[in-house]
């Protein structure tokens, strides 16, 4: 879908924009060059472009909230952007809107070992989060497979987790506070250095909003000491249904590994060919991860594996070293960028419960052979976190409409089970037009209430999130 070329009024107004912009922001902050502005025509959902207006990035709260005031003085639209890894088109610009990217403001504020916190500008990227504690004997849990380039922004944004949710939580479970600034320039302070701040949740309301609410400039997360000591091993079987049922198996028996990930045939091969990860030969893998003391983690490998026998396993392999743990992570963590190899792919993440797995593992293999199209899997198996990744062809008339069309019918029978449209990539695009088969009208509405208050000009990121019918009702209102 490419979005209207500006038209001579959007130029017009353009040139008045920059110009005010520029008299509060650096030079180097405003960018209005065509060609510069293309960088920033998409996210990591590719098949979507279109050139901003402009693109600005700041350097400070303060920047921002000016930057904000005039565009809402000006009724110009502004979509927030992290590091534009977002899979859900979460940060596609509109032709008339002003991208405002926080890649400037990356600063570690503060560090508070003594209550576990960390406070940051959020260009911070996921990893160097770890990276600025980790000397000191902690870590920030979330850990999305794109940490190393995503921002804590988009990750609040989008309520991020990764393999190691499944212990400790995704970001709104580490989140204790940001600064927030809303549409108009106003600056608000949520939550604070601590679990459970008084007043109304609105930090829990920010997170997981999608830039709807206001651009989250600073984030106090809460890091946690390192580990003892941790150990993965990968558990192999002749078919996905049966791998899903064993992930069923071991939550039902109260084993709470750090980490349980899936990954079938196709994106096995894939990632062994990229990474050498030391992957066994078989149609699924699982490699779960605990951590402890040795004595604890061989008392839970030792249920796990117990479990896993009663599945016949084709393959059940310990880490013998830290070497060896970390190639088996660096795989699973190269998966994405591996399929990539293959060819184009659409990459979904429908949530859906630990027990529908082998169902619903079954139903995309049976609509892969409807649609003519191939898929593989990779995802968090411990919290039922799919990550379905659609095959097709871009270059050939009609496949993307039809990838569209399947992965539409796999997140249906996510929400038909029991589960949800998305687990960690946000809505953004992708899915706003399916929002209506997770929710009744007045859900749909009551949700939409909440962002009149933050945004009653609904200028803040347009087009996403909500049913285009619905959203564009309300904009014409404000």
């Amino acid at each position: 879908m490419q979005m209207p070329i500006p038209d001579d009024a959007i130029l017009s107004r353009k040139a008045a924009l920059v110009a005010r912009l520029r008299a509060v922001l650096p030079e180097q902050a405003v960018i209005d060059d065509v060609a510069e502005t293309r960088a920033y025509e998409c996210d990591g959902l590719s098949a979507y472009k279109c050139p901003p207006m402009a693109v600005i990035l700041p350097g400070s709260t303060q920047e921002v909230s000016a930057a904000l005031a005039i565009c809402h003085e000006m009724g110009v639209p502004v979509v927030p952007r992290g590091a534009g890894t977002s899979l859900a088109g979460g940060a596609l610009p509109t032709a008339d809107s002003v991208i405002l990217g926080v890649a400037r403001m990356a600063e570690v504020l503060e560090t508070d070992y003594d209550n576990r916190v960390i406070r940051v500008q959020t260009g911070r990227t996921n990893l160097s989060v770890t990276g600025a504690v980790e000397e000191d004997g902690f870590f920030y849990a979330p850990d999305p497979s794109s940490q190393l380039a995503c921002a804590i922004a988009g990750n609040i944004a989008m309520n991020s987790g990764g393999a190691h949710c499944l212990k400790y939580g995704v970001t709104t479970n580490n989140l204790l506070g940001v600064t927030l600034v809303q549409m108009d320039g106003t600056v608000m302070e949520l939550g604070g250095s601590h679990l459970d701040a008084a007043g109304y949740d609105l930090l829990g309301l920010v997170c997981g909003s999608e830039g709807q609410l206001g651009v989250v400039t600073e984030a106090s997360l809460r890091i946690l000491p390192k580990p003892e000591g941790a150990r993965p091993v990968l558990i192999g079987f002749d078919s996905s249904e049966v791998a899903g049922a064993c992930v069923s198996d071991i939550i039902k028996a109260g084993v709470l590994p750090v980490a349980i990930e899936f990954m079938d045939r196709p994106c096995i091969r894939a990632t062994e060919d990229f990474a050498q990860a030391g992957y066994p030969d078989c149609e699924a893998l699982l490699i779960v991860e605990v951590e402890g003391s040795d004595a604890e983690i061989d008392e839970q490998l030792g249920l796990i594996e117990g479990i896993a026998q009663q599945h016949d396993p084709v393959a059940l392999r310990q880490s013998r070293s830290a070497a060896e743990s970390a190639a088996i992570w660096k795989g699973r963590k190269s998966a994405f960028g591996a399929m990539g190899q293959l060819g184009d792919y659409m990459c979904l993440d429908g949530t859906i419960p630990i027990a529908q797995l082998p169902y619903v593992l079954r139903r995309i293999g049976e609509m892969s052979e409807e649609f003519g199209l191939g898929v593989a899997n990779v995802f968090h198996a411990g919290d039922g976190n799919m990550h379905p990744l659609i095959l097709y062809d871009a270059n050939k008339p009609g496949d993307l409409e039809l990838c569209e069309a399947f992965g539409a019918e796999i997140l249906k029978l996510c929400v038909e089970v029991g589960g949800c449209l998305t687990g960690e990539h946000g809505v953004g695009i992708e899915k706003r037009d399916l929002m209506a088969h997770q929710y009744r009208p007045d859900d749909l509405s009551a949700q939409m209430d909440v962002k009149d208050v933050f945004d009653p000009k609904w200028l803040l990121n347009p087009a996403k999130v909500f049913p285009l019918d619905a959203s564009d009702s309300r904009r014409r209102v404000a």
